[in-house]
């Protein structure tokens, strides 16, 4: 049987629906992210810095540090970090239909904003699975130009999950470079509630 030219068209297509069909799409990587770090929701973990400047890192190296995932909806998670008595900073990862989001909220001990906060970016590419960079936004380069953290307006940040225990928060930039390690093999207590947070968290 021979089959014209417009035929054989439309068997190709046919059969490229039916594979298409039968193989299920891969997962958007930036939704596998955070899916995997939404799992952890509810548990703190202890970290210790790995890679850092002995005099300007000196507190985050002299101290204990506990992240908490303790905050966490379809679209976004609250991450206390605590580094020893300082209870002033939350990392916030949020999704949209197109990108992830990394905010540093720090605030003063009576729960305020410091004048420093909510900086950080959004990703540029889809990452993977195990991995996303946030290079520093507008927002954040003015901040730090009008605050005179000049040297930050250079920042990039990765959250990274370089195996299966262990959660990766890096800064980098020319000539520094800043890298916390947190191990989730092992869930610890918590510390007392972050600043800023009471009953319910302030995010204002």
């Amino acid at each position: 049987m021979r089959f014209s030219s417009l035929q054989l068209v439309l068997m190709a297509a046919a059969g490229t629906l039916a594979l298409g069909a039968c193989t299920p799409a891969a997962e958007n990587p930036q939704d596998a992210f955070f899916n995997t770090l939404k799992e952890h929701c509810g548990n703190a973990y202890a970290g210790e810095v790995t890679i850092g400047d002995e005099e300007a890192d000196a507190e985050w190296i002299d101290s204990d540090i506990i992240i908490e995932v303790r905050e966490c909806d379809d679209n976004r998670i609250r991450i206390p970090l605590h580094v020893g008595d300082d209870h002033s900073r939350t990392w916030i990862i949020s999704r949209t239909d197109m990108e992830l989001e990394l905010k540093h909220d720090h605030r003063l001990e009576d729960g305020s904003h410091d004048p420093l906060t909510m900086y950080g970016g959004s990703t540029f590419t889809p990452g993977t699975a195990t991995s996303q960079s946030f290079p520093a936004d507008e927002y954040s380069k003015q901040l730090f130009s009008e605050l005179g953290y000049s040297a930050s307006i250079d920042n990039t940040w990765w959250v990274e999950f370089p195996d299966a225990d262990t959660l990766r928060y890096r800064l980098v930039r020319d000539d520094r470079e800043f890298q916390v390690d947190i191990d989730l093999s092992e869930t610890v207590e918590a510390p007392q509630a972050p600043w800023g947070w009471e009953d319910n968290y302030r995010y204002e």
